[in-house]
């Protein structure tokens, strides 16, 4: 990857958690547990899903950083989610918990001398780089953000907006002989 090419992913990588925060504020907090299919998950399971891979992130980074070719941890996504009781778990502290460790990543990764980019470490499906790791924690977010709006223009094809009451043009002839009456607190 070229230094450009690199500097212009940990840009999109530090500036993540904002675009995240700009979304989520586009969903009606009503429809964050809306799942369109069981296996599925809703907004509120993938925002505690993206903690839990921040998190597991945030070692490998600094295993690949501190101790080049030693194995990096991996971790079950699903298993995790279907474990974890994420439905009992608050979205607001799972996000400060992504922000903060995004946060001290990206710190530690603009920093870094070009040499240590070319370090690696095994994992379960072969080498993995920094470059290659940071590729592909680049992608995650705005990856699930895809998702979460899927769920919001499945949940808002069959949760339709309400009408707003309207107030008549009119008097109706019920309220025709009716006198309007105006209370006046102060004395």
């Amino acid at each position: 990857m070229t230094r450009e090419n690199r500097r212009l992913k940990l840009e999109s990588f530090g500036r993540a958690p904002e675009l995240l925060t700009a979304v989520l504020h586009q969903f009606p907090k009503k429809m964050w547990l809306y799942k369109p299919t069981p296996d599925l998950w809703s907004i509120h399971e993938i925002i505690l899903h993206l903690a839990d891979s921040e998190a597991n992130a945030y070692i490998r980074c600094r295993r690949l950083i501190a101790e080049p070719g030693k194995p990096v941890p991996t971790y079950d996504a699903s298993v995790w989610a279907g474990t974890l009781g994420y439905f009992h778990q608050s979205t607001k502290e799972a996000f400060e918990l992504l922000r903060r460790l995004r946060r001290m990543t990206y710190q530690l990764l603009v920093n870094l001398p070009d040499h240590v980019w070319a370090n690696t470490a095994e994992e379960e499906k072969g080498t993995l780089s920094l470059d290659q790791w940071l590729e592909m924690q680049e992608r995650h977010i705005p990856h699930h953000i895809e998702q979460m709006r899927r769920n919001h223009v499945e949940w808002a094809s069959t949760h339709p907006p309400r009408k707003v009451a309207s107030r008549p043009s009119k008097l109706s002839p019920a309220s025709a002989g009716t006198k309007l009456v105006t209370l006046n607190a102060s004395l």
